[in-house]
């Protein structure tokens, strides 16, 4: 019975999903970017949908129930801080730059090799995110359908798959309306029925006023405050959430959609911390016996209410892993590959073609890293750690400060790169939790360097681009390299409505 609700919501999200790739028309722009003509709906549910996945579902609460309501929340709670920052400072910007991908910006802003470099970088970054949504749906589908974990995480992905590479961003947009009605309704429904059967109840000091959480350094305050700066600063470099802004009809949707996408996320991701907490405290679920939420769902919850969580749980992965696939596809094909070419006459887009076939290694990766590492919340926070330490110097003060330079990009990438997986290599945890991933044994190094981790290695490459970038050239040579770039000015024409696609009113 739950397994076969959830099957009809995937199949809805399938017909709706391949429905809607006929407005691709064969043009890449249209693929990419939903031929810019994305009203404040639309990109505010696409946000929303993209933040509020599995990781934010099932990583907090798994993280809320073992180490208290800051160590899950942190994860919706960030990404919330990163749409509201992205609304007040970059939605309008970004959007008037006329860009098919965030690593456009990097070309446009530096240097061939700087865009290189940070679209390799963003690639890595989003295959680890995607592989945290297919830890989910692997592990859904081996607790209520008997499919072995390895399997399921195969059958998410082709899933995932299969409408994503013909609709694009138009199939990730207009199937996130379905994906966030589901997942509003499973919220407030399993709220109330937790609410009902058990009232709120937190384990002493782990909750939401409990603040020695975000003091105190033995209560994981480094490592709540480390997820809190790398989903909040970290993932504005998001090559997925950039995509939607994109695609928004205008600067002002843009930043508008951020806005709306930032309260939903918060709003979402403290209920689930909530629920999260009250199973702890009232009926003793521990992450070790497996994800929280299914415990909670398994143990006695009604049968119509597991169909509809577990399918906001799928819906919300499917949105993200769909928006994950499309962009770091987009970025592998046009800016590490260099595939730039729009519709020759008489002639298929051949970056169209080409982001659908890069689609297929992307998956492969993605599935390879999710059953190497099992874990949700973790690897959400480690793909913008990994941002954090590399690129948001170079991004956030190559759009404000003119005195940027391609060599202090190079640099700060570098070493924020080092910086950081030397730090992983060193420290056994990893965000609270065995550091499975990438672990040297040493007596260097021990569980109280976690957290610090992630804020020293985003400082020392901050610092890196920094001095590399005054030191590299004079104000002069930078005045006149820099007289061609005004993120003011859009240099690419208004682009028209595709033929019979119904998004410009919305």
């Amino acid at each position: 019975m739950i397994i076969a609700g959830v099957g009809l919501t995937v199949l809805l999200v399938l017909v709706v999903g391949i429905a809607v790739a006929r407005f691709v028309d064969g043009d890449s722009t249209n693929y990419l970017v939903a031929g810019r003509q994305l009203g404040v709906p639309l990109v505010s549910v696409a946000l929303a949908t993209a933040a509020v996945d599995s990781n934010a579902t099932i990583g907090n609460t798994d993280l809320s129930a073992d180490l208290g309501f800051w160590a899950g929340a942190s994860l919706a709670l960030g990404l919330a801080i990163c749409l509201l920052l992205a609304g007040l400072f970059l939605a309008k910007p970004m959007n008037r730059m006329g860009l098919m991908t965030l690593a456009d910006f990097f070309a446009r802003r530096y240097t061939r090799r700087v865009e290189v470099g940070a679209g390799v970088l963003m690639v890595v970054a989003f295959t680890v995110l995607l592989a945290g949504n297919l830890v989910a749906l692997g592990f859904l589908m081996d607790r209520f359908a008997g499919v072995p974990y390895e399997l399921g995480v195969v059958v998410a992905i082709a899933l995932i798959l299969a409408y994503t590479v013909g609709g694009g961003l138009f199939s990730d947009v207009y199937t996130a309306v379905i994906q966030a009605a589901i997942t509003i309704g499973a919220t407030l429904a399993l709220f109330g029925w937790v609410v009902a059967d058990h009232g709120i109840s937190v384990p002493d000091g782990a909750g939401p006023f409990d603040l020695g959480q975000l003091t105190d350094p033995a209560q994981g305050a480094a490592i709540n405050w480390a997820t809190l700066v790398s989903l909040g600063i970290g993932d504005l470099v998001a090559i997925d959430f950039m995509q939607r802004i994109f695609g928004a009809r205008s600067p002002e949707a843009a930043r508008r959609a951020c806005f709306v996408g930032a309260g939903f996320t918060a709003l979402i991701g403290v209920v689930w911390s909530l629920i999260a907490l009250t199973g702890a405290a009232e009926l003793g679920l521990k992450p070790a016996d497996g994800p929280v939420i299914y415990q909670l769902l398994d143990g006695g919850a009604p049968v119509l209410l597991a169909v509809l969580v577990l399918s906001g749980v799928v819906a919300a992965s499917f949105s993200t892993g769909s928006g994950a696939v499309l962009a770091t596809s987009a970025v592998t094909v046009r800016n590490i590959a260099g595939l730039k070419r729009g519709v020759e006459p008489g002639r298929k887009d051949p970056l169209l073609r080409w982001v659908r076939i890069a689609m297929l290694p992307v998956a492969v990766c993605a599935t390879l890293l999710a059953v190497r590492v099992s874990q949700t919340g973790i690897l959400l926070t480690l793909a913008f750690d990994l941002m954090l330490a590399c690129l948001i110097g170079p991004f956030l003060l190559g759009v404000f400060w003119r005195r940027s330079t391609a060599m202090g990009a190079l640099v700060g990438m570098g070493v924020g790169l080092v910086v950081r997986l030397v730090f992983l290599a060193l420290t056994p945890t990893l965000y609270g939790l065995p550091n499975d991933l990438f672990h040297v044994e040493n007596g260097l190094v021990g569980e109280g360097f976690d957290g610090w981790a992630t804020l020293l290695a985003g400082a020392l490459g901050l610092a890196a681009f920094v001095l590399a970038s005054l030191a590299s050239r004079s104000r002069d040579e930078e005045e006149r390299d820099l007289r061609s770039f005004d993120y003011r000015v859009v240099d690419v024409p208004e682009p028209e409505a595709p033929g019979g696609v119904p998004v410009a009113g919305v």
